[in-house]
């Protein structure tokens, strides 16, 4: 069997997630080389993590992505990876992310605990919730921001816990959204779509888009952030949070392509373009004070 069966059960394609352990090195100004190199080694055990996190939940719901559209091609559901090489491949991925955690910070290792029962929950009982469901998920990008701050030993600012969580909503909703519009077509899809329709997923998301570009218009023109920034000019980058938001609106509600926020970010260039200038524009607002 091919190694990149294997890669493909590990699910790299959602290691982008753990970006977010960047944040809070980029937003409190600490791009020093050891930094960068602490969560650069971060994300690789923090991703290895969430693999084995992955292959369990796979392992879990087999029954169910047998039955899904997309799901059925994954290596487990297809029949490519018996059960019990993937269970022995997740022990083994876990316990070495474990081990690396414990070496490279405590407080880091700590969150990744804290990561795996949260997920465990999920998988077992917590994903049939309704709205449970996606706050949890949401939770797991809070944690991620956590462990980042974690290795460089910075305090987490409450507005980008507050601008993460509500995000995080946004996009899990639109994939909510993308799952239901399969059950509405005749396709059978997971049971946590239970509890939610067309005009709840709709409304949710307009409120959450909403709601997270006032946290962030509030956040540019906090006085603390103002102190810490040097400058009052930070609201100019609202225009890219709101690009980025229609964007995503228009893939989700124009073209019905929001199934994976992840894949849908490493191949939607306008996206990455957006990103790239709120982040260049956020530092040389920062640079000119």
């Amino acid at each position: 069997m091919s190694a990149v069966v294997y890669l493909t059960l590990l699910r790299p394609h959602q290691w982008i997630k753990n970006l977010f352990l960047v944040a809070p090195m980029l937003f409190s100004f600490n791009l020093t080389l050891y930094n960068i190199i602490k969560v650069f080694e971060g994300i690789l055990i923090f991703s290895l993590c969430a693999s084995a996190v992955y292959v369990f939940n796979d392992i879990h719901d087999l029954n169910e992505d047998r039955q899904h559209p997309e799901k059925s091609k994954r290596p487990i559901a297809s029949g490519e990876i018996s059960i019990s090489t993937a269970f022995i491949l997740t022990i083994i991925i876990y316990s070495i992310s474990l081990g690396l955690a414990w070496w490279l910070n405590k407080g880091f290792f700590s969150v990744i605990i804290v990561y795996t029962i949260l997920n465990i929950l999920y998988t077992l009982k917590l994903k049939h919730i309704p709205i449970l469901d996606i706050v949890i998920i949401a939770i797991g990008f809070i944690l991620r921001l956590y462990a980042g701050a974690a290795l460089i030993d910075v305090d987490v600012s409450m507005w980008i816990v507050l601008v993460t969580f509500l995000l995080a909503l946004f996009l899990i909703l639109a994939k909510r959204r993308d799952e239901y519009l399969h059950y509405v077509n005749g396709k059978i899809v997971r049971k946590n779509i239970d509890g939610y329709n067309l005009d709840f997923l709709n409304a949710g998301m307009v409120l959450l888009a909403t709601v997270t570009l006032v946290s962030y218009i509030m956040y540019t023109v906090s006085p603390d952030v103002i102190t810490r920034i040097g400058s009052d000019k930070l609201y100019l980058t609202t225009g890219f949070v709101i690009v980025g938001i229609l964007r995503y609106m228009q893939l989700t509600f124009v073209y019905g392509n929001s199934g994976s926020p992840t894949k849908l970010l490493l191949k939607d260039v306008f996206l990455q373009i957006d990103i790239i200038l709120w982040l260049l524009s956020f530092y040389v607002i920062h640079l000119i004070g």
